[in-house]
């Protein structure tokens, strides 16, 4: 039964490294991966696609979100992301959609088309599962609940370098506005805001590896199972 499946909820705001780590903890341990974000941003490529991002229309919003055609597939230490068939993983890495989605995310229609969806990745032999409400909305019976944060001077120096890198001009004052907007919106949405389970743990990120990272939650996955045999 799928609520025998265990999973690892990993939540935290854009640019803690949750996706980083999620990726290499589900190879680490030959999970399953769901990344939330990249649903939410798929809806906002989808939109930006129909010309629909201007009107914000709720329902139009949420069936794109029901009829979306969503592929998912781990090569070489990354995601690539399909919306029907077509590869739109650089896509949904602009800034566009990266604010898009986070404004579609408060929206009950198209938050609703989508948790079903999240659900349906809790598959053996396991799921990790990224995202803002894992652990506190769609798996709030997660066998391990993690979230990951930094600062939002640090989020925004990781940002500004993956931009760079890209040789996409970018501005450091403006990248620390929109983090800091963007995290007031996750926040104080209504619905499903961004905040940590109560029994989640807190990994503060900005001073971490990936490594370091990925060690400390290992770890506490090794403590939970035992605990489990224990307690059996």
């Amino acid at each position: 039964m799928p609520e025998k499946v265990p999973v690892i909820a990993i939540d935290g705001p854009g640019g803690s490294g949750k996706g980083t780590v999620s990726l290499r903890l589900a190879e680490a341990l030959g999970w399953n991966l769901l990344d939330s974000g990249a649903l939410y941003r798929l809806v906002a490529v989808a939109a930006l696609k129909q010309a629909l991002a201007s009107t914000c229309d709720e329902s139009q919003l949420g069936r794109i979100a029901s009829n979306l055609q969503a592929g998912f597939a781990v090569e070489h230490h990354a995601v690539k992301v399909l919306l029907n068939g077509e590869e739109v993983s650089q896509e949904l890495r602009s800034e566009e959609v990266s604010a898009l989605s986070s404004r579609l995310a408060a929206l009950p229609a198209v938050r609703a088309a989508l948790v079903d969806r999240q659900r349906a990745f809790r598959q053996l032999p396991g799921l990790v599962a990224d995202g803002r409400d894992m652990g506190t909305v769609i798996f709030p019976d997660a066998n391990l609940k993690i979230y990951l944060t930094a600062s939002v001077e640090e989020r925004a120096q990781r940002r500004y370098k993956q931009l760079k890198e890209k040789g996409e001009s970018v501005n450091l004052s403006r990248l620390f506005r929109e983090i800091e907007e963007r995290d007031y919106r996750d926040q104080n949405r209504l619905l499903a805001p961004l905040k940590p389970a109560f029994d989640s743990h807190l990994i503060d990120s900005s001073e971490l590896s990936v490594d370091e990272v990925l060690g400390k939650i290992l770890k506490l996955w090794e403590e939970h199972k035992v605990g489990d045999w224990v307690k059996d």
